[in-house]
C-alpha cells in the first residue's frame, strides 16, 4: 500500500478507506510513537480531540477516543471545532497531542484525521512515518503492556474550551470592527457556531449563511469552494465584505463590497502591508507557494517586501516559517498562517485581521485588494500521463523554453506533477487570458503526447 499520510493527515472515504478500525489503531499508534519520542515523558499524557460537522465524525471520534484512552491517554473532548482551535487548545491546555477529525473542504462522504504535536504543531514527516510503521507492524499491538486499572485514559468534555479559543481570537485584534456589515458563509461546518459569534463580539453587524449543519450538508455548494451564494448575499444586503470558510475553518476567502473575489494572494498581501506598517513583519518577508500569482509577487516587490516561495501545501509554508522565524505565510486557497497568534492556518483569525485592517485604514476591501493586480491564470490538469518522467523530458523542456521566451518577464509557466494522481498540472500566467489559454493548451498537448502512459 502507499503512504497512509497525505499532505494533511490521513484522509479518505469514511467507513471505506477510513474505517473505525483504522482510526482506533492509528490513535493507539500515535499515542505510542509520541510517547517513544518523549512527548509524554514524566507525566500522564493528555490529548485534545475535536471534529467538524460530518456525520461520520461521530463514529470516528468514538474510535479515536477509544484508541487513545486504551493507550493510557487522558482525552479532552471539545466537540465541533475548527482545526485551528484544536491546534491552539492543544498548546493552551498543555496537551501532548491534538487530534482533529475533518476532511477540510472535501465533500461530506470523506473524512480525515489530523494530528498535532505538543505545542499545537503539525507532525514532521519522520514522525508520521513512525506512526504509520507502528500501525502497519503486525507486532505493534503486543509491544509493551496495555494499561489497566487506574492507568487507562479518562475521557471528559471541556465545555469551556471554545470560549478560551474565542477570547484568544478577539485578543489578537488591533482594533474592533464597529461599522462593518459582514456576511459570513460557514460552509455548514465547524465555523457555523463560532464564526458569527466572534464577528459580532468584535463589533461587526453579521449575516450568517450556510450555518445550519445537519451532518450531511457540509461544503455542499457553499463555503470557500463555492462563493456564488456569498457573493449574492453581499450584494443583496449591501454588505461591506463577505467571508467564506471551508468545512474545518482553516481557510478564509473573501468577497468585496462589489462582489469581486478576494483570494489568498490578495489577503496575504493586505496582511503583509499591515504587519509591515506596524513594524511587525519579521525579516520584512512573507512566505507563499509557487502557485502564488505573479501579480502578488510584483505587488510585494513594489512594496519592498521579500517573498520566499515553497512547494504547494500549507505544511511547507509552515516549515519555512518555523525554520527562519517568519511571521506571515499562506496560499492562494486561503490558508493563511500568522505565527504570532497561531501554529497553523486559521480562517477565523485571518478574517478578523483582514476586516480589522479595513476598519483601521478606513479603506474598503476592494481598495485594499487593489494593490494586487492579478495576471490571468490558466491551469490545465493533464491526465493519463507518467508524472515520474516529467523531469528531463526534452520535448516538454523545449516547449516550455520557447513559451517562456515569448512571455519574457510579463508572465510565467509552471509544470507540477500531482502528489497523488497520474496528473501533471500546467499553469500559465500571461498579460491576457487568451494568451494564457493558448500557451497552456500548447504545452499541455506536448505533455500529453510525450509523457503518455504506456
Amino acid at each position: 500500500m502507499g503512504r497512509l499520510f497525505g499532505t494533511d493527515g490521513v484522509r479518505g472515504l469514511a467507513n471505506k478507506d477510513l474505517t473505525a478500525e483504522i482510526a482506533l489503531d492509528l490513535a493507539v499508534a500515535a499515542a505510542h510513537v509520541l510517547g517513544d519520542i518523549g512527548a509524554f515523558a514524566g507525566h500522564r499524557p493528555k490529548a485534545v480531540v475535536g471534529r467538524d460537522t460530518r456525520a461520520s465524525g461521530e463514529f470516528l471520534e468514538a474510535a479515536v477516543v477509544a484508541g487513545l484512552a486504551s493507550a493510557g491517554v487522558d482525552v479532552i473532548l471539545i466537540g465541533v471545532a475548527p482545526t485551528p482551535a484544536v491546534a491552539y487548545l492543544t498548546d493552551a491546555l498543555g496537551a501532548d497531542l491534538g487530534v482533529m477529525l475533518s476532511a477540510s473542504h472535501n465533500p461530506m462522504p470523506d473524512n480525515g484525521i489530523k494530528f498535532f504535536n505538543r505545542g499545537g504543531l503539525k507532525l514532521d514527516d519522520d514522525i508520521e512515518d513512525a506512526i504509520e510503521a507502528r500501525l502497519l507492524d503486525p507486532w505493534a499491538g503486543s509491544i509493551g503492556e496495555r494499561p489497566t486499572g487506574e492507568q487507562v485514559g479518562r475521557v471528559r468534555a471541556d465545555h469551556g474550551a471554545m470560549a478560551t479559543y474565542e477570547q484568544h481570537l478577539l485578543d489578537s485584534l488591533p482594533n474592533d470592527l464597529t461599522g462593518l456589515k459582514v456576511v459570513v458563509d460557514c460552509a455548514n461546518g465547524a465555523a457555523s457556531f463560532i464564526a458569527p459569534e466572534v464577528l459580532r463580539r468584535a463589533g461587526a453587524e453579521v449575516i450568517a449563511i450556510h450555518s445550519a449543519p445537519d451532518g450531511l450538508n457540509i461544503n455542499d455548494g457553499c463555503g470557500s469552494t463555492h462563493l456564488e451564494d456569498l457573493r449574492a448575499a453581499v450584494l443583496k444586503n449591501g454588505a461591506d465584505a463577505g467571508i467564506a470558510h471551508d468545512g474545518d475553518a482553516d481557510r478564509c476567502l473573501a468577497i468585496d463590497e462589489l462582489g469581486a473575489i478576494v483570494d489568498g494572494d490578495h489577503i496575504l498581501a493586505i496582511l503583509a502591508m499591515s504587519l509591515r506598517d506596524a513594524g511587525r513583519l519579521a525579516e520584512n518577508t512573507v512566505v507563499s507557494t509557487v502557485m502564488a500569482n505573479l501579480g502578488f509577487k510584483i505587488a510585494m516587490q513594489e512594496a519592498n517586501i521579500l517573498v520566499v516561495e515553497t512547494a504547494v501545501g500549507d505544511r511547507y509554508v509552515l516549515e519555512e516559517m518555523r525554520a527562519n522565524g517568519y511571521l506571515l505565510g499562506g496560499e492562494q486557497s486561503g490558508h493563511i498562517v500568522m505565527s504570532d497568534f497561531a501554529t497553523t492556518g486559521d480562517g477565523l483569525l485571518t478574517a478578523l485581521q483582514l476586516l480589522a485592517r479595513a476598519c483601521q485604514t478606513g479603506r474598503s476591501l476592494r481598495q485594499l485588494a487593489s494593490l494586487v493586480t492579478k495576471l490571468p491564470q490558466v491551469l490545465i490538469n493533464v491526465t493519463g500521463v507518467d508524472r515520474s518522467r516529467l523531469d528531463g523530458c526534452a520535448e516538454v523542456d523545449e516547449a516550455v523554453t520557447q513559451a517562456a521566451a515569448a512571455l519574457g518577464e510579463k508572465g510565467r509557466i509552471l509544470l507540477r506533477p500531482s502528489g497523488t494522481e497520474p496528473v501533471i498540472r500546467v499553469m500559465v500566467e500571461a498579460p491576457t487570458l487568451e494568451q494564457a489559454q493558448s500557451i497552456s493548451e500548447s504545452i499541455a498537448a506536448v505533455v500529453r503526447v510525450a509523457l503518455r502512459e504506456h
